[in-house]
Order: structure tokens, then sequence, then C-alpha cells
């Protein structure tokens, strides 16, 4: 019976692991990437997940509301203020999306970043973004109020490898025309590598597992234990019952 329990350990870390993946959830995309725009920008939100075959609809949501939307892409043209929001989406074998932040301004400009919350060593890309994409020119960013680049031609402020020092509140300010305006001021976060670093989840199939395993364990143990025994006294037994026959040497039989 004992040769059955390792197979049957191992089958259970099969299942177990493979009921800890589970379904995977949809995930929402932004395109282009920014998650900050002004009235009349364009975005296309982009739903990727699992299909059943011949099954290919999604669903959408916005702030908790089903949207019609059937389609894995969802498109906003010419956003307004009532577009901002959280967008989630979900597919025919997927499971929720997390919420993906859509944030929609009436202003001049707009400080735009593919991510707001860095890692030390990423880069830190920050853009500019004018209404209706118009000229602006004498662009200035500035970090805490302190004036970090300037560009005639509205350059993107980029910086390789951010480090802490990179913390802090940014925008910017330039000319439209004759008119001189600024953004209003965002946080860029940079966390140091070590705080970041990921911690595994502890699915509940794993919990299981850990309570059952010393068991399983201690009955394998236990079996092969058992089987050893057995095997020893059946190979005493069988020496103590064989009859054993000496023969003399050549010498002992001249004597």
């Amino acid at each position: 019976m004992w040769q059955l329990l390792l197979p049957a350990v191992l089958l259970l870390l099969a299942s177990v692991s493979t009921g800890a993946e589970g379904v995977q959830k949809a995930v929402v995309s932004l395109h282009p990437e920014w998650d900050r725009l002004l009235e009349m920008d364009n975005v296309t939100l982009r739903c990727q997940g699992a299909q059943a075959e011949g099954n290919s609809s999604t669903r959408w949501w916005h702030n908790g509301h089903l949207l019609p939307n059937r389609t894995s892409s969802y498109f906003i043209e010419s956003a307004s203020v009532n577009d901002s929001g959280e967008y989630t989406c979900q597919t025919s074998l997927s499971n929720l999306s997390d919420p993906v932040q859509l944030q929609v301004r009436a202003a001049w400009l707009l400080l735009q970043a593919p991510r707001w919350k860095l890692r030390e060593g990423d880069p830190l890309v920050l853009r500019c973004h004018s209404w209706k994409n118009k000229r602006v020119h004498n662009v200035q960013y500035f970090q805490d109020g302190r004036g970090r680049q300037f560009s005639y031609n509205n350059s993107a402020f980029h910086v390789p490898r951010a480090s802490r020092k990179h913390n802090g509140s940014y925008f910017c300010r330039g000319l439209i025309g004759k008119l001189n305006v600024s953004s209003e001021a965002v946080v860029v976060l940079v966390e140091d590598f070590k705080s970041t670093l990921a911690i595994s989840p502890v699915y509940p199939g794993h919990l299981v597992l850990l309570c059952l395993l010393p068991g399983l364990l201690f009955a394998v143990d236990t079996g092969l234990y058992f089987s050893v025994r057995r095997g020893l006294r059946s190979l005493l037994r069988n020496r103590t019952n064989d009859n054993v026959t000496w023969s003399k040497s050549l010498q002992d039989k001249q004597e």
C-alpha cells in the first residue's frame, strides 16, 4: 500500500499547483499609455484575457457601471471630464481585471508620465502635454518648485536611472502663443528596490497542502519502515530454517 502513497503525494502537489493558478485576471492597457488626459484627447482601452472558442465578447465597466461595448477595445473620442474614473474588463474565460484609473482634466497644460510610481534604476519620463496639441515653447520642468529643465521646443524631461532624490512634486510651464500657462503638480514616487520586492502570494490550496504534507510524509515513512522490517524478519526466518551442510576438506578427511 505504501508504494501508492508517493504517487498520491505527487498528484496532490500537481492538483494544488493547478488550482493555485486558477483562472487568470484580464488586463486593461491604455493606448497611448498616459493615464492623465486633457479634454478633447483620444484614448483606446484594450482588454487582454482568455476567450472561449466561439465567444470573443468582452464586458467593460466604468466606475462599476456596465458599458454597452462588447469588443476587446474601448475607444474614447474627444474625452471629457465625465470619462474620468476606474475602468475594468472581463473576457469569457478570465476573472475581472484590476481597475485602471483614467483622469481627464480641463486645462491648457498637463503633465503626463507612463508611471508615477517607480523603483530605483527605472527611467523617469515626463511630458508637458497641451490642449488640442497646441504648440508650446519655452517649456520648463520643476521639481518641488525648483527648475530642472528648460527647452525651447518642449522636449520631454528624461532621467535614465531614477533615484530617491527624484522623489517630489513636478509641474511644467510654457508659452502657448503669448499665454504663459502651467500644469497642475503631480507627485512622483521613487521607491527603494528592497522595499518593492514582490512577496509570493499564499493560495488556499497551498495552506491545505502544508497541513496535509506532514501526515502524508509520516505515512510514507511509516510504510517504508514496516516494509523494511517485514523484509528483515523474512530474511532472518529463511536463514534460520535453511539446512546447511558442512563438508570436510581433503586434509580433514585424511586425519
